[in-house]
């Protein structure tokens, strides 16, 4: 079959289709992996209609990923990818469980894993991009991603995996004595890898069930806490599928986190945790500008747990009135007898012309310190 357009046929329309049509963008009741903020979850256990949609290539690009490496897992090791577990209140599908030899030995050869596990493995797989890998390395999972991974493991070890079509020989097992959770986080932009591990917490996953007990007995969405500090200031908030919900429309010159100061009382309250807050960070501020001179022109590179590097310092760019001048001429245009830079930047402007630019080696961006954790071999 031949398609002729313009230009190529983008696919980002079916794979925006196929993602709509995933059991997890259509599931109504809570799920494990609606636990990352109550509110929210509010809103899906009630049933509640999105009110955003916005960009998702990016989490569609994750998602992809996220199930090609699912996939070799299964291929590869005979893991237990994508399988669902639930009891009355929650449900979920687990991305991975690697089986430990003796609990494999109950099932048939053909489902027993190649690379057994020495403790049955809960695993989690999770996509970041480059902005958040730091942040990773440095302090793991957050909160609301060791919450869902308990809340998997946590029904694996009293529900066991559910009894429905295409799992029926799992279910026969019954509970399985899960005692490690594992989070590998894939960087979506360089393909590196790092893996968290941790043993099976069962005061963390009681913790884990009463924060969903609490989702469950509120009697609106609206009666539960926001989980995350909202629009502009969590990317969590920003990607909601119910910011406006939560947040309100969006006021020119308002930040959305204004709704919740309701009168001057609460004004005077804020404004005094403000300067509070401030006098405790200025001496932290004043270490850190010290530090920072301190270091100043040091060689990039490790040192100890942390990697050095520079940003910044390079030539501004600036209007080339010169080169101006000479697009005019070339143009048959009058040039004046002073050049006028900004008349000359937009006329060229209108005629859709680049405006000439050149490198002032006199005036260099300040130079930015970046400090990552370092990478041991």
């Amino acid at each position: 079959m031949t398609i002729t357009a313009d230009r190529p046929v983008s696919l980002w329309p079916a794979a925006h289709a196929a993602d709509a049509r995933r059991p997890r963008s259509l599931q109504t009741k809570i799920g494990a992996s609606d636990t990352v903020c109550a509110r929210r979850a509010g809103y899906l256990l009630h049933g509640r209609t999105p009110t955003d949609t916005g960009e998702k290539r990016k989490a569609i690009l994750g998602t992809f990923l996220h199930a090609g490496m699912l996939e070799a897992a299964r291929e590869e090791y005979g893991w237990i990818i994508e399988r669902r577990v639930e009891d009355d209140t929650i449900r979920g599908h687990i991305d991975a469980v690697q089986l430990d030899r003796h609990t494999a030995s109950r099932l048939p050869k053909r489902l027993r894993p190649s690379l057994p596990a020495d403790v049955t493995t809960v695993e989690d797989i999770k996509t970041k991009s480059t902005f958040q890998w730091d942040s990773i390395r440095r302090y793991g999972a957050s909160d609301a991603e060791i919450r869902q991974a308990l809340l998997y493991a946590d029904l694996l070890r009293t529900e066991g995996f559910a009894d429905i079509d295409g799992q029926r020989q799992l279910a026969r097992i019954g509970p399985l004595p899960v005692g490690r959770i594992r989070f590998r986080f894939i960087n979506r932009d360089s393909g590196d890898d790092h893996v968290q591990e941790m043993p099976f917490n069962a005061e963390r996953a009681r913790g884990a069930r009463w924060w969903v007990q609490q989702v469950r007995a509120a009697e609106t969405p609206e009666d539960l806490p926001r989980t995350f500090p909202g629009p502009g200031l969590s990317a969590v908030c920003d990607k909601c599928s119910f910011k406006t919900a939560c947040w309100g429309p969006t006021v020119v010159g308002r930040r959305p986190q204004s709704i919740l100061i309701h009168d001057d009382a609460e004004r005077g309250k804020a404004l005094a945790e403000y300067v509070e807050l401030s006098e405790q960070i200025k001496p932290l501020k004043d270490r850190m500008k010290v530090l920072r001179a301190e270091l100043d022109g040091s060689e990039p590179g490790a040192y100890g747990e942390n990697v050095l590097s520079w940003s910044g310092g390079n030539p501004t760019k600036v209007d080339d009135a010169d080169a101006m001048v000479a697009l005019f001429k070339r143009a048959g245009l009058p040039v004046p007898m002073a050049p006028d830079v900004a008349v000359m930047k937009a006329q060229l402007k209108a005629a859709d012309i680049p405006v000439p630019t050149r490198l002032d080696h006199d005036r260099r961006t300040s130079v930015g310190i970046n400090v990552t954790l370092h990478k041991k071999p």
